[in-house]
């Protein structure tokens, strides 16, 4: 039996009656997408649920069709042409706010148009909003037709997304593999290097700031190299320390290079005057006797 298509206002819809798992629309895109239903119309209606009661003016709430609904509406404020205060839609009923989630992952999983932190970053977004208590549970419920593998992948971009969210300036930029090896780094307590070495990079541009990260992740990655060659699980990794802030405007991380490890100093009391006085140290301890 065919679904009916109902004609709903847009101005009843709360496009975030779900948290979505989108970070960010692509304008050229969202351009793209606005101008095809301009000539040719919607093609494929929005998914909605009925609110038991009104909340405000709104009525409905968004499941899937983010982006159409997004393009819908400007078009209606750019030409104010009645046709555009409608949209088509589905009326769904699930069964609960945690069944509405799914619904929109899964629909979203469709399309294949989410990046890997968004993918990761829902997971935990579900946490956040109490449909599931732990990354795991999310992953199980949002991706219930995934094999063993695939959740494992899910897993770790969730932990990446909760490690390094508000971190990374455009963090949908980053590479399923990118995301990979970072959550790779957290069981080796890299962690905060990591955000102080985003906190001190000056530009935001995804390159700049990957560049930034880069040493940490591939010494994390040398040190889970020696330590499986050495038959060791964490090869003393642990025990190392990565990081030291000894007062508020200086902090100090320590990278192991090929040719052996460097200290950075960052923060307003990072001055040429602190360097002269630490290499001054540095000589009067390793020094000849």
């Amino acid at each position: 039996m065919p679904q009916d298509i109902h004609q709903i206002p847009i101005d009843e819809i709360d496009a975030e009656a779900l948290a979505r798992d989108r970070v960010a629309l692509d304008p050229e895109a969202l351009t793209e997408l606005r101008l095809s239903i301009a000539a040719s119309g919607l093609r494929s209606p929005i998914e909605l649920f009925a609110f038991r009661e009104a909340e405000g003016r709104f009525r409905y709430g968004l499941i899937s069709g983010y982006r159409r609904l997004t393009a819908v509406r400007a078009l209606h404020e750019l030409t104010g042409q009645p046709r555009y205060a409608r949209i088509d839609a589905f009326l769904r009923t699930p069964d609960s706010a945690a069944a509405a989630f799914a619904a929109m992952v899964e629909e979203n999983e469709i399309r294949d148009d989410i990046s890997p932190w968004e993918r990761g970053r829902i997971a935990l977004v579900a946490c956040e909003i109490g449909l599931h208590e732990t990354i795991e549970a999310a992953v199980d419920a949002l991706y219930p037709s995934a094999n063993a593998a695939k959740r494992s992948r899910l897993r770790a971009l969730a932990r990446a997304a909760e490690a390094f969210q508000g971190h990374f300036a455009h963090p949908e930029a980053l590479s399923q593999k990118q995301l990979l090896r970072l959550a790779a780094t957290l069981g080796e307590g890299l962690a905060e290097p990591i955000r102080a070495a985003l906190a001190e990079c000056r530009l935001s541009d995804p390159e700049s700031q990957w560049r930034a990260v880069l040493p940490l992740v591939e010494e994390a990655e040398r040190q889970s190299l020696d330590a499986a060659a050495e038959g060791s699980g964490d090869g003393g990794f642990l025990r190392q320390r990565r990081l030291s802030r000894p007062r508020p405007g200086l902090t100090i991380r320590r990278e192991r290079t090929l040719e052996g490890y460097t200290l950075r100093f960052s923060g307003s009391d990072a001055t040429s005057g602190l360097m002269d006085h630490i290499i001054e140290e540095i000589e009067r301890l390793l020094g000849p006797a």
